[in-house]
């Protein structure tokens, strides 16, 4: 059996799922598949932050810096639930970059793009306020601005969940193995990671959204060769107990001009990241931190808080490898965060459409542009149309989370409320699938812990491409921080039983 399409997306990451969802909102026919889970690499890996760049502004990336100041503004209202309002502190390090340089650029971050929800910058004395408290002596002052928070991998399910109830045909643990011009369409061979069956897919566009796999999609899959490279960065981040009790995110210049974030996560602990560490090439599998970065991010940390963490504190590690366009800088943390695509079409020939580069914030952007470059291979496509559009789950009156909270708790009261906001955050008036009719906690089948239920597990399986419990707990959440050591077994074993109960029932 043949799948004929117009695009073949090969990549689940953030730009795969955007530019899929993008696409079939346009009225094209899509087949997104992702050798992995979605969100499988790169795109669960970030600092988790939907931010314009601050940072940016020293190598001159204007336009970035504004496109994703613009973003900022509308993901954080098509996606309230997931997306929500962060203040970060900048302790000025004497030394480092002077107070009028930081100033300036911060005046720059304010007035780049409009901000309707967001409050401006203001400096303030850490001897008179809360957030001083945690930092070592010596500190005097700070700068404070907004960026917002994001859970990423959620961002990608969504958005191939918003693709798949559009038409698109999402696929995951399913590779492309080879691909082939014939004419002007392509004749691709995915194969099933997971049974081996191969099946046969004619597009007559290829977009290559494999991230730091995007030369080895180039050449290995498609025998096709670029002018463009990517450069390839590892950024690993640690998770260490609270180390402060403010609800806002610090910002912190280290002595290299690099800055690492320290951020408020999942209630009981800290976020730091990230690195910034050029790598020749990307493993299969996942990518890990070394004994160098985590002592790295420790020391910087240790030099600004008065708790000083010992990688020994360390409770989880993560790592991706960000597909950077090569700009020919020698300073990893130079290297361009902008995103270039680059068109194969020789004599006419069937495209493919490679993406390299790009970030989480300006995925959209990204998507519609994208789009918009083969708009010569589709004439009938319709127009753009993401600009003011909800991701699921996100349509909630006036984007105000707070009061889509109070009614969730007032119709499912049984919930205790720390699990009531948890789920009202991932899943926002999908909640609404998930719970039904429940009236109690058992209503809801077996507890994994850490309030993870049956229920919850049936829906991840059944609407989000969830396999395993590597996916719910460390993808779809991170409740693997907070589960029993033997939750992800139990998960396992009981979605392995009602996949038997499925087959046996068909």
């Amino acid at each position: 059996m043949t799948t004929v399409t117009d695009l073949l997306i090969v990549g689940g990451g953030i730009n795969g799922a955007g530019i899929a969802r993008d696409a079939v909102g346009r009225g094209l026919s899509v087949v997104l598949c992702e050798q992995g889970d979605l969100a499988g690499y790169t795109s669960s890996a970030s600092t988790k932050l939907i931010h314009g760049g601050l940072r940016y502004l020293e190598y001159y990336e204007f336009r970035l810096v504004r496109e994703a100041l613009f973003e900022r503004e509308r993901l954080l209202e098509s996606a309230p639930h997931i997306i929500w309002p962060l203040r970060f502190i900048l302790p000025h390090e004497k030394g480092v970059r002077p107070a009028w340089f930081v100033r300036l650029g911060l005046f720059m971050y304010d007035h780049l793009a409009p901000r309707k929800k967001l409050p401006g910058t203001e400096g303030i004395k850490l001897t008179r306020h809360a957030a001083g408290q945690a930092l070592k002596p010596g500190f005097d002052t700070a700068f404070v601005y907004s960026d917002c928070w994001v859970e990423d991998s959620r961002m990608v399910a969504l958005n191939a969940l918003d693709a798949f109830e559009r038409g698109a045909d999402v696929r995951v643990r399913t590779k492309l193995t080879s691909a082939r011009r014939d004419g002007k369409t392509w004749v691709a061979t995915l194969q099933n990671v997971e049974t081996g069956e191969t099946e046969e897919v004619r597009a007559r566009v290829i977009v290559n959204a494999g991230g730091p796999f995007v030369a080895d999609v180039l050449n290995a899959k498609l025998g096709l060769n670029t002018t463009k490279n990517v450069r390839l960065v590892k950024g690993s981040h640690i998770v260490v107990p609270k180390l402060f009790d403010t609800k806002e995110a610090f910002i912190l210049q280290n002595t290299d001009k690099r800055i690492v974030f320290a951020i408020p996560y999942q209630e009981k602990f800290t976020l730091i990241g990230t690195t910034d560490i050029p790598v020749e090439s990307v493993p299969d599998k996942t990518v890990e931190i070394t004994q160098d970065e985590i002592q790295y991010l420790c020391n910087v940390v240790n030099h600004f808080f008065k708790r000083e963490v010992t990688p020994a504190e360390v409770v989880w590690t993560y790592s991706g490898v960000r597909p950077l366009f090569d700009d020919g800088s020698t300073n990893a943390s130079a290297v361009t965060r902008d995103y270039v695509f680059d068109m194969d079409a020789p004599g006419g020939q069937a495209p493919v459409l490679s993406i390299f580069g790009g970030k989480i914030t300006t995925f959209r952007k990204l998507s519609e542009h994208a789009l918009d470059e083969l708009k010569a291979y589709f004439p009938n496509m319709k127009p753009s149309w993401t600009e003011k559009a909800k991701m699921p789950g996100g349509d909630m009156p006036d984007a105000d989370f707070d009061r889509f909270f109070a009614t969730v708790r007032q119709r499912w009261p049984f919930l205790p409320e720390p699990l009531a906001h948890r789920l009202s955050r991932a899943y926002g008036t999908r909640i609404e699938e998930l719970l039904g009719s429940a009236t109690s906690m058992p209503d809801l089948g077996e507890d994994f812990g850490a309030g993870l239920t049956a229920a919850e597990v049936d829906y991840l399986v059944r609407r989000e491409w969830a396999r395993t419990a590597e996916d719910i707990l460390w993808r779809r959440s991170k409740l693997g921080l907070h589960v029993p050591a033997e939750a992800p077994a139990r998960i396992d074993a009981y979605i392995a039983t009602q996949n038997a109960a499925s087959v046996a029932a068909q």
